[in-house]
């Protein structure tokens, strides 16, 4: 029996070195307090506007623009400044081996960034012509857009085409929906949820590059996730594509991108969190 209890013992030693057993553990014994994310709650409340980070070389501000996508995280609709949000993020601290204070932190942050960067499409290699379509043009935003530049990858467009039905399907969002043609399409006068930008070719992302210098890494990419065709930038309110803080701050808002945010996933497609109009299509 001695030696028994001699081998209980020392795999709970074993454990309690690993650092998402320990995270878990202190945890546990915080959640027990009813006070014991208050301070954390009172930090965030500052963090979420005054956080200071890089994204590339561009410095950033604040993680309130992200709020959606940390709550889907975090299987949380608490507020970012209450101890409910305090305590679910200490839970994905926990799991994450990060010490789980409950503060969304730089180290937090840059945690959480990584995990949603690491879910993105891997291979970027140029969509071939057969792998493309060429979509009708009442698909979107721009109704002058150049037929050259309607393109999207088969399997992709197929997605996006469940997904709009489900999304003109929920009457919450209030879509306009076709009348005269197959049940769940968007009507030709509405704008949300069609789409910007879809495939580009690498001449193209150059173009756009040169047209905009200063966007740097934060901006246009040099090896777009675009070339695929599987990257498709949807209208979610605001003004289309600008990634000024104020005009994101409005599509964040917007009932649109909030649904996407619950329910993208479940057609393949996932965020890039910088930009609320751009999804991936990774199934």
């Amino acid at each position: 029996m001695k030696h028994f209890v001699f081998k209980i013992g020392t795999v709970l030693v074993l454990l309690a070195a690993i650092p998402e057993v320990r995270n878990i553990a202190v945890f546990s014994q915080r959640k027990s307090t009813p006070s014991a994310f208050a301070a954390a709650a009172k930090r965030n409340a500052v963090l979420r506007t005054d956080l200071i980070w890089m994204l590339g070389r561009k410095q950033q501000r604040g993680w309130y623009l992200y709020t959606p996508l940390i709550n889907s995280l975090l299987h949380t609709e608490s507020d970012s400044a209450s101890a409910g949000f305090a305590s679910a993020l200490a839970r994905w601290q926990a799991t994450a081996g990060i010490k789980p204070t409950g503060v969304l932190d730089e180290e937090s942050f840059y945690a959480i960034i990584s995990y949603w960067q690491g879910r993105r499409l891997k291979d970027r290699s140029v969509a071939q012509p057969g792998q493309l379509i060429t979509a009708p043009i009442s698909d979107f935003y721009d109704p002058t857009r150049a037929v050259e530049l309607t393109q999207v990858e088969r399997q992709t467009y197929a997605a996006y085409k469940r997904m709009v039905a489900a999304a003109v399907a929920d009457r919450s969002l209030g879509l306009a929906r076709n009348v005269k043609g197959p049940k769940g399409q968007l009507a030709p006068t509405e704008k949300y949820l069609k789409i910007v930008s879809a495939f580009r070719s690498r001449e193209y992302q150059d173009q756009l590059r040169r047209e905009a210098p200063n966007s740097g890494s934060a901006g246009l990419a040099v090896n777009s996730p675009h070339f695929t065709g599987r990257a498709l930038d949807l209208y979610v309110g605001g003004e289309p594509v600008d990634t000024g803080d104020s005009n994101r701050a409005v599509q964040v808002q917007t009932r649109v991108y909030r649904w996407l945010v619950r329910n993208a996933e479940r057609f393949g497609f996932r965020p890039y969190f910088y930009e609320p109009w751009h999804w991936e299509y990774v199934s």
